[in-house]
């Protein structure tokens, strides 16, 4: 898979787990915190930080396939077992229809972290 279409994977990734209930935002790994502090961004999202940069993508050779993984702010309005789950089916579902478009079919398998929880 090329830059390119890696890309596309994080972004189609972003937007399921996005639309979520219950999910406020995602946030990004460390490796892009610190770019956008050199940068002089703060925050959990910067112009230097785009909502993909909460997902991580993996091949996986036994099964053959993909490892997702996604970072959530959430609403503390629900519950975060709730929320976590809602993700994650969303999250399997969009990249498992973006491989199939690329004909890269295989076992996706998401984990979601909630690294924050924030009020109504």
């Amino acid at each position: 898979m090329n830059d390119r279409q890696a890309s596309a994977l994080h972004r189609a990734a972003a937007r399921a787990a996005l639309s979520a209930p219950g999910v406020r935002d995602l946030q990004p790994g460390l490796r892009h915190q610190l770019a956008a502090a050199v940068r002089g961004g703060h925050g959990t999202h910067s112009p230097t930080a785009p909502p993909e940069a909460g997902i991580r993508t993996g091949n996986t050779h036994d099964p053959p396939g993909w490892h997702v993984e996604v970072r959530c702010i959430i609403d503390e309005s629900r519950r975060a077992l709730d929320t976590a789950r809602d993700v994650r089916e969303r999250v399997r579902a969009a990249v498992t229809d973006h491989l199939a478009g690329q004909d890269e079919p295989g076992h996706v398998d998401v984990l979601v972290s909630i690294t924050r929880t924030e009020p109504t």
